[in-house]
């Protein structure tokens, strides 16, 4: 009977996890976890540019400590973008000498999000830059030609997210605007206005002081030109307009911020498309607010485009109801959701 015992002892010894070899662990390794240290020592900065995975950072902003870092991403955030205009939470070394590297743990909550999508068709955005306030939509007179349904998609992108639209002139000696600014009549637009070669400094500014402008435009437009006329030192490429197709040449390939004043233009490389796939056309008409108002009264689901049954906008222009101005806003407001549609 002892015998009989005796094997039963053994075969459970066989199975007994006290048994069990460890293998050491020759490198040290901590085993992962979920808990994320809080990085209170971080420090906040401003993304101004992206390189390859570097970004740079100005750190202590408007104070006499200010200064560029650079820093790379860190692991526990994933694939969440950093852009142009974030807010950022550094660690490691910040002081922006020779050779230091800080990274970036955390994005902090963005105010506004310029957005584009690779055609209408494609729902999948590309940020261009966070936290602008205002865009400037700069436009030649003359080569190359104006493109008012380009413009209409910067405005869309702009009403979009919640940007205040800038319009930019160049050129304005090679060619009168006027036909070109009709399409905007009615519009709250502000518009200036500007030659080949001079810009009115004073009055752009005056004008982004104080905020963070974004400026977009169709390559060739004069966009760097300007970006170096407010701030000489950027040495931002210019190229010129091709004499047989009429087009600009993409000089610019990044996304750069500049100080100006107390304020930042964020200038971005020439584009001669930009998809709305990602636009939510209430947005659109939220930048309409007395037209909005209108709309209340609209059945659900409706474009408000001309050909729209019971539409309440279309009903008050058609009975008079909108005067002059209100039928140009609504002529603006039916053409920027038709390019949606």
């Amino acid at each position: 009977m002892s015998w009989l015992t005796d094997v039963e002892d053994d075969e459970y010894d066989e199975y007994d996890e006290s048994a069990i070899r460890v293998r050491p662990n020759p490198k040290g390794n901590k085993p992962r976890t979920k808990i994320r240290p809080e990085h209170n020592d971080s420090v906040t900065g401003r993304v101004i540019s992206v390189d390859r995975g570097r970004y740079g950072v100005i750190v202590d902003e408007g104070t006499p400590k200010e200064h560029r870092a650079i820093s790379t991403r860190a692991r526990e955030l994933g694939r969440k973008a950093i852009v142009t205009g974030d807010f950022v939470d550094l660690v490691g070394d910040t002081s922006g000498d020779d050779g230091s590297l800080s990274r970036v743990v955390r994005v902090q909550p963005r105010s506004s999000l310029l957005r584009r999508s690779a055609d209408d068709t494609d729902a999948v955005e590309r940020i261009i830059v966070a936290n602008a306030d205002q865009m400037l939509i700069v436009v030649a007179a003359a080569n190359p030609e104006p493109r008012p349904r380009l413009v209409d998609r910067y405005l869309v992108a702009a009403f979009d997210a919640g940007i205040t639209p800038i319009l930019v002139l160049t050129k304005t000696d090679l060619a009168d605007p006027s036909k070109f600014l009709a399409n905007f009549a009615g519009l709250e637009l502000r518009v200036i206005r500007s030659s080949t070669d001079e810009f009115p400094i004073a009055e752009l500014k005056e004008m982004l002081d104080g905020h963070t402008t974004v400026a977009v435009g169709h390559s060739g437009v004069g966009k760097s030109t300007l970006v170096n006329a407010l701030v000489p030192d950027a040495n931002r490429a210019i190229g010129r307009v091709n004499d047989v197709t009429g087009r600009g040449r993409h000089t610019s390939s990044s996304t750069i911020s500049y100080r100006v004043g107390s304020g930042w233009i964020v200038d971005t490389p020439g584009v001669r498309s930009f998809g709305l796939g990602h636009v939510n056309p209430d947005n659109i008409l939220r930048s309409f607010g007395d037209l909005a108002k209108i709309a209340e009264g609209c059945p659900r689901g409706c474009t408000h485009l001309p050909d729209a049954p019971d539409c309440a906008i279309v009903e008050a222009a058609d009975r008079g109801d909108l005067g002059e101005i209100g039928k140009l806003r609504l002529d603006s407001l039916q053409r920027l959701l038709a390019t949606l549609a």
